[in-house]
């Protein structure tokens, strides 16, 4: 019939003072495991390194060299050279591409040399690829050659002048060898 309130204690905007916390014990080990830090790496997975990323906002004009990953989002005019390649979906890129791992998921105007090359269904590649392993997904559009190589990231590096004018002509003399 009668029942006892439960006692109100009153909010306080103080801060306890660090006194009136109960001690840590030093020398008493926890009787509970402690997990393991989150960002720790097993041996099964490797280190992720940063990638070098071109956002959609940026406009590059020059050669692009990197020895880790680059990630285009925006709009090169130039060689990009790096060990993965990634180009974005609304990624326009005028130049060659020579990576290992080559993954256009935008449009590219150039020469593309990777170990593995894929092309996303998003892609648009306009220029030959050479390659080890290709993928083209279905919807992705390729105007080129495509050659297999054992090593694709060579080829085309060293084209002599009877290679690309046949007849010793330099496009940027307008001289031919002949003269």
């Amino acid at each position: 019939m009668f029942t006892k309130k439960p006692e109100v204690v009153p909010f306080s905007d103080q801060p306890k003072p660090f006194s009136s916390l109960p001690p840590l014990s030093a020398a008493a080990p926890s009787a509970q495991s402690t997990p393991p830090p989150m960002n720790t790496l097993s041996a099964t997975t490797a280190p992720s390194s940063t990638s070098s990323v071109i956002g959609t906002d940026l406009s590059v004009i020059g050669n692009l060299e990197s020895k880790g990953e680059i990630q285009i989002e925006g709009n090169v005019q130039g060689d990009i050279q790096a060990s993965r390649i990634v180009v974005g979906a609304n990624a326009r890129i005028t130049g060659s591409l020579v990576a290992d791992d080559v993954i256009v998921q935008g449009t590219v105007m150039g020469s593309v040399r990777g170990n593995r090359v894929t092309l996303q269904s998003s892609s648009k590649v306009e220029g030959d690829v050479f390659h080890q392993s290709l993928a083209i997904e279905q919807g992705a559009y390729f105007e080129g050659k495509s050659r297999r190589s054992d090593n694709p990231k060579d080829v085309g590096k060293t084209a002599s002048v009877a290679q690309v004018g046949g007849n010793g002509y330099d496009a940027t003399t307008g001289y031919s060898a002949a003269n």
